[in-house]
Parts: C-alpha cells; structure tokens; sequence
C-alpha cells in the first residue's frame, strides 16, 4: 500500500556550519570580556551579561534549526484507501466586527464550505464573541451566495476559493476559456460584489428590523452581556454533491461578572457545541481571516492525521501562517517568511511545531486530554457519572458524545441538527464549565492570552508529538497587520502571553522534569518565551553606546587594539549570515533590513511593555487585557497616493514611548559626542572609540521609523503627548551619565 506522506530531511552543513561560527565568536567575545574585566569599570561587567544572554538566546535558535525535516503529502491517494472519510468540524472565531470586517469571515467561510471533501462530512462552525447582528447578517447572506459559489468552483476546478482573491484578477485570457464561462465567471461577479456591497453598507438598525433570518434574538443584547445563542445558518440535509457543509453560528453567553477566558474560552465553547450537534473525530480551526488557498487542504490534512504508522506521531497537524496581498519588502516585518522555512521544519525534526492558533487540525479525543495509548480508553471508562461530570460537565448528551470519541467508538448522532440546537445552547454557557477539567486537563488551556501556544505544549507534554502541513499552494493564506499601532499591538499581546506562561506552572522547563516534553523540545518553546525577558536585555545594550558616549567611557575595544577585531568579526559575520537567510528563499534586502530593525523596535516597545504588563499584573496592580490586532482585506495597492501603507503610523499609545526615548538618546549622544569630539581633538585627548559611535548610529538606522516620527505629520508623526512622556526616562537618562 502507498504512503499517505513521506518524511524528507532537510540537508542543512553549510547553516550548521554557519551557526556554530557565530557561537565560536561569541564566546570568543565572552572570553575576552572575561580576562579584560580587570582593567576595566562597571560598564564591561553589563556588556558581558548582555552578550552572555545573547549567546544563550543563539543556543536557543541553534537547537530549534538544528534537525529540519519536511513532509509531503499525497491526497489523490487517499481515496484509494479510505472508501469512507472522517467528518471533520471545521471552526472559525471572530470578535470584533469593527477591527475584523465581516466580509474578512464571509470570505473565509466560502473558502472553507467550498473545499474538495465529501459535503455530508464537514461542518463550518462560526463563533462570534461580539453578538454581533452584522455578522450574523453576513454569514445568512453568504450561506444564499455559496449555492452559486460552491457549484461554480466544483464545476471549473477553481485554485483560489475565496471570492474576494479570486475576483480580484481577470481570468487568464485562453482559447480554452469559452464564451459560457465567461459569462457565469461575471454573472458570479456581479453576485459577489452585491453580497459586498450589502454585507459593507448594513447596519444594526437595518439587520433588527427584520425577523425572518433570525436577527430577532439580537434586540437588547450587548457584547458583554448576552445569553447563548446557536444558529443553524445551513443545513445540508440531503448531503446532495450539489450543496455544500452545514453552516452553524455560535455566540456563547457572556455576562459581565463572569471570566470568559479571551479566545481560549471561545475555542472550548466551539469544540462543546459541535460535540453535541456533529461530533467530528478531527477539528480545524482557523481565523477569521485566514481563507483556505488550497482547496484540497483538507485531504492534505487527513494524510497527516491517517497516513501515520501510530497516531502518537499526528497529535495535531499544524500549517505555518502565510499571508496574500503581503506589502513588498515586509516594511513591518511581520510575514515571517524566514521563521516558517527555517523554525518550523527544525521543530518538526523535535517533537514537532508549535500550535500557532489558526490552520490546525486537530485530533479531538487530544483535545479532550486522552494521552498516547490505550490507557486513556480504560480509565475513562470505568468512571462513574459524577466524576466524569467533573471533567466534562453536566451536559448528558456532551459526555455521551466525549465517551464516544475518548474511545474511538462513534454511534452517531440525530440528522437533525435543529433537535440539538438547545443541548449546544446549554454548553456554550458561561457557567458550564465551573468546577470541570475545562481549561485545564482538557480543551484550550487557560491562563495566557497566548493560548494557542500554551494548549500546544500540553499536548506535547502528554506525549503527542505535532506534524507539519506544507502543502504547495500554501494551505491558508491570511493578512498581516500594517501600520505602527496593529503591528505592535501584536507582538505586544504575543509578549505578555509568552511571560505568563513562562512564569506560571505550565513552563515548559517543569514540563521536561514531570511529563513527557522532550528536553530540545522545551528549548525550542524557550527560545520564544525569551522574547519578553530579552527585551530589557536588547533596551541596555542599546543605550550602552549613547551611555559612553555621554559619560566619556567605552563598552568596546579600541579600534587600534587587536581586540576590536572580535566585535566587528561577529557584527559581519552574523548580519552577513542572516541576509543569506533571506536571500536563499528568494527575499530582497530591503526585507531583510526591514524584519532586522524590526525586530529591535518590537523587542525595546511591544515586548519590553509585556514584560511590564506581566510584572504589574503579578504585583496586583493591573490586569491582562486582550487586544484584537485590526484586520484589513488587501486590495490591490496604489502607492501613487499620499496614503503609503508601508509607512510607519503612530498614535498616542504607550507602546511608541520607549522607542521615542530610545531615539532621543542616541540623537543627543551623538550631537554632543560629536562636539566632543572636535573640542577634545583640539586639546590632544582621546574619546570614546569609533565603535561607540557605529553602534550609537547603527541603533538610530534601526529607529529610522521613530526619527522620520519627530519631523513626519498627523499619523505619520509621533504625538506630542508621546515624546512629552519619552522626555521623562531621557531627562533620568541624562542625569545618570551626567553624574558619572
């Protein structure tokens, strides 16, 4: 019998190669620090520390590139050996219709109920944590155009099933593109762009007033305040090649006394709700604007998940997150193209990637905590009612259902959906899960922001191990913030979730020493939960520079000492490295520099604020608050404009403070270097050394954003009131090196 995948390791000498000279010289830099700390002042000992940490951080980025492996997978053969596919309960979460539009879901649902899989086996779950009505709205209307849709795609093998991307370019002109195509290609058009039009101009008001769609249960409901309400949008009743999978809407109650545990709460609510109405053996879940570019992405995630010699090996299938309509050049560093190619197959050689949270299939009975093995089968079910109500709830028809897939045992159940509508209701409340395993032993876990990655690594620590879905195209596609104020709003939220798990019990440093997650493993997740901690360590070694040159000192050799030769080897060495990164998966420059000053203005803002965030919350004086990154539909882009989308934007929030401050710095340090420097020359002294002023500089080009910021206008500008604040940690600043 033929194999559903094939493991392909990946030749990697020359970057093994690469990685161990760069440790080489920075442990040679270590070494030096260590027998010249002697002669010199305070000053070398905090440089020593820093580039100790950096030393560790590359450890941490070696082992993660160390062993990368590939798969491939085979679909046309599935068929073959599978006469009866699996259902699968496909989830799509959403929250905020203001900063995630309603046509971003209404596209990725059609994407999603038009992919190449049995109908009568899929089921599209929508969870809508604001209530919103407009939504609503825009999931009946886009169930009306899937019946034009779906057919369309089926009939001409359409690639690219999402309407908006797929409009977005004329069709290939060819002999073979007849008459009659052409004229259902723009009779679909014109659909499409109606349901546009409708879905962009609704308002609440308009969507209330009418009764026949249901709408009605929206009247007097607020976002934070609301029961629980499901909603079969669609139906494929007769499972007829010509419909397309269910469609089902789920709000879950919220009420303003009760903890709803961010996105984690609502992928717990989803997996409960489904259980009861379809109760699939494997998930997918993915985010609202994040639409399935391969249409038989499904196919290729059941060849992961059944092409296995055991299970234990394909706990969850995970895809890395590719973007459509990226900006040229990755002005904003976020389209982590190096990070997919390179991490993500070095995990894979581990225990497999991480869960990112959003083009994941899952395994449900994993979901429900069952480890590797047979053991799970036995001890659940010798138990007696009230222990499992314990760990499922008290929900008779969700435990019957949980029983079912905890033992790989499916008796079914009822067609109707509509007859499980009030058991779907009853779990998706906001009480149910008190005093239950949810959050904890089983389903998302709870206790970061950054739930996807905590739920990750308990799946890993059970024993399972992850696998990787590259399929070509790639199997999602979906946008990346642009902009100042979204993009570091992201790694803001990414860095205060990483802190809280790093600090709390489910750090994967106890997780090697009392479950299953393998050691390299562990050091792989480390080497993202670092990003908090390492931003204090970035910020001090950034200042460093515009500290000596201030307070008349040095951190680095001199240029006329042999020495200097060790700190410049690794600064070109290691910029010379990662450029080759870039450009070996076909990158430009400008986008390598772009992801390089990126990285250092995420790691001294959004960072630095979620390490704080963390400390003030474990202090008790505030709270995490979860952000919703603003989405936007990518349009063709028109740069002749005065608007850039690739233009760094600010606003007055705190995140762009530390960045300004940092700039502030090392203007002044060098302007008063400078001077220095030509007054001292006069009189036969010697100042700082060159590197000093190349690093004080290299730092304000990583900064360039926040320079052009002090002179740049309305959001192209840094708000007063930021730089007012930024004026404070400088004015401290300067007094330090003044009193030196």
């Amino acid at each position: 019998m033929l194999p559903l995948q094939e493991r392909v390791p990946l030749k990697n000498s020359l970057q093994r190669l690469s990685d161990v000279l760069v440790l080489s010289l920075l442990l040679s830099l270590l070494a030096y620090r260590l027998v010249s700390l002697h002669r010199h002042a305070h000053l070398w000992l905090i440089a020593f520390t820093c580039e100790s940490w950096f030393t560790f951080v590359w450890l941490l980025y070696m082992n993660v590139k160390w062993t990368r492996v590939a798969y491939k997978t085979f679909p046309q053969r599935l068929s073959k050996i599978y006469h009866d596919l699996p259902a699968v309960d496909v989830f799509v979460t959403t929250a905020d219709p203001t900063l995630e539009p309603p046509i971003l879901t209404a596209n990725t649902v059609l994407s999603l109920l038009a992919v190449e899989y049995p109908f009568h086996k899929l089921s599209c779950y929508v969870s809508d944590d604001a209530a919103s009505p407009v939504t609503f709205y825009s999931l009946v209307e886009s169930a009306k155009f899937a019946k034009l849709w779906v057919p369309f795609c089926k009939k001409h093998n359409v690639r690219v099933r999402a309407p908006s991307v797929y409009f977005s370019t004329e069709p290939q002109t060819s002999h073979s593109l007849s008459s009659d195509f052409m004229r259902e290609w723009r009779r679909i058009k014109d659909e499409y762009e109606e349901l546009s039009r409708r879905i962009e101009t609704a308002n609440e008001d308009q969507i209330l007033s009418r009764v026949a769609d249901g709408s009605k249960d929206f009247l007097k409901t607020d976002r934070r305040d609301h029961p629980s309400m499901v909603k079969v949008i669609w139906e494929n009743k007769e499972g007829s090649e010509d419909g397309f999978p269910h469609l089902i809407y789920v709000a879950r109650e919220k009420r303003p006394k009760h903890s709803h545990h961010y996105k984690a709460g609502a992928m717990n609510v989803l997996t409960r709700v489904s259980a009861v109405m379809t109760n699939a053996p494997f998930m997918l879940n993915v985010d609202c604007d994040m639409f399935a570019n391969n249409p038989e992405v499904v196919l290729h995630g059941m060849c992961l998940l059944l092409g296995v010699d055991d299970e234990v090996f394909s706990g969850f299938a995970q895809a890395p997150q590719q973007f459509y309509g990226a900006l040229n050049d990755d002005p904003f560093g976020n389209q982590m193209v190096v990070l997919s190619k390179k991490v993500m197959p070095g995990f894979q050689g581990i225990q497999g990637p991480f869960y990112a949270g959003t083009g994941c299939f899952h395994r449900r009975k994993v979901i429900y905590g069952s480890p590797p093995g047979p053991r799970s089968i036995e001890k659940r079910g010798n138990l007696s009612w009230e222990e499992l109500e314990m760990i499922y709830g008290n929900s008779l028809e969700f435990v019957d259902s949980a029983l079912q897939i905890t033992s790989d045992y499916s008796k079914g159940l009822p067609a109707n959906l509509s007859s499980r509508v009030e058991a779907a209701k009853k779990v998706a409340a906001c009480a149910y899960e008190f005093n239950t395993s949810w959050g904890r032993e089983i389903g998302w876990v709870y206790g970061s922001i950054v739930e996807d990655l905590l739920t990750g690594m308990r799946i890993h620590s059970m024993g399972w191990r992850s696998i990787s879905l590259t399929p070509e195209p790639p199997a999602f596609l979906g946008c990346a913030p642009t902009g100042g104020p979204a993009s570091l709003t992201q790694h803001k939220r990414w860095a205060t979730g990483l802190l809280e798990i790093l600090l709390s019990r489910r750090s994967p440093i106890l997780a090697v020493m009392k479950e299953k997650l393998m050691f390299r493993q562990c050091l792989g997740y480390m080497f993202f939960l670092v990003w908090p901690p390492r931003s204090v360590v970035e910020l001090c070694y950034a200042l460093l520079p515009a500290y000596c040159i201030l307070a008349d000192s040095a951190f680095l050799p001199k240029s006329s000492e042999l020495g200097f030769l060790v700190p410049m080897a690794l600064f070109l060495s290691y910029n010379v490295y990662t450029l080759t990164e870039y450009l070996q998966y076909g990158l430009s420059i400008r986008a390598w520099w772009n992801n390089q000053r990126m990285q250092m203005i995420y790691a001294q803002t959004s960072w630095l604020l979620g390490f704080f965030s963390v400390l003030l919350k474990i202090l008790g004086l505030s709270e995490t608050i979860f952000e919703v990154s603003q989405k936007d539909q990518s349009k063709p882009t028109d740069l002749t404009g005065a608007d850039d989308p690739g233009r760094f934007t600010f606003d007055s929030s705190l995140v762009f403070v530390p960045g300004t401050a940092v700039v502030l710095i090392n203007l002044t340090a060098l302007v008063v270097g400078s001077m220095r420097v030509l007054w001292q020359a006069e009189a036969g002294e010697l100042g700082p050394g060159i590197g000093e002023f190349v690093c004080s500089a290299w730092v304000l080009l990583s900064f360039w954003p926040f320079v052009k910021g002090l002179v740049g206008r309305g959001r192209y500008g840094i708000p007063w009131s930021v730089i007012y604040k930024a004026a404070v940690p400088v004015f401290i600043f300067l007094q330090m090196c003044r009193n030196e």
